[in-house]
């Protein structure tokens, strides 16, 4: 079993900053595929950015330009770096992540999410 711990939420004034941890831990052969996901009250979930195990990276056009995902293979953590937040950003975002728990064997996991408020 793997547990995907996300921490960095909170509450930001628009253009400001939060910096968002996904933590893997449990039992990890590695680590394929990872994504931050959001999913703000009443919509739908969207898919913010993904990174391969490789470091590629890519971004939905809404956040282009303003949030970088970045990973430590040897931590087992991916990163959102958000800047320039805007009210629209504000939503329970989520980390997504492939895990190989064998080297046969991989199964997909969700962590709980984490909160994040853009307002003045």
């Amino acid at each position: 079993q793997v547990q995907l711990v996300e921490s960095g939420g909170g509450l930001v004034q628009p253009g400001g900053s939060l910096r968002l941890s996904c933590a893997a831990s449990g039992s990890i052969f590695s680590i394929g595929y990872m994504a931050w996901y959001r999913q703000a009250p009443g919509k739908e979930r969207e898919l913010v950015a993904t990174i391969t195990s490789s470091g590629t990276s890519n971004y939905a056009d809404s956040v282009k330009g303003r949030f970088t995902i970045v990973r430590d293979n040897a931590k087992n953590t991916m990163y959102l770096q958000m800047n320039s937040l805007k009210p629209e950003d504000t939503a329970v975002y989520l980390c997504n992540a492939d895990v190989w728990e064998t080297y046969y064997q991989h199964v997909n996991y969700w962590g709980q999410g984490t909160q994040v408020t853009v307002s003045s």
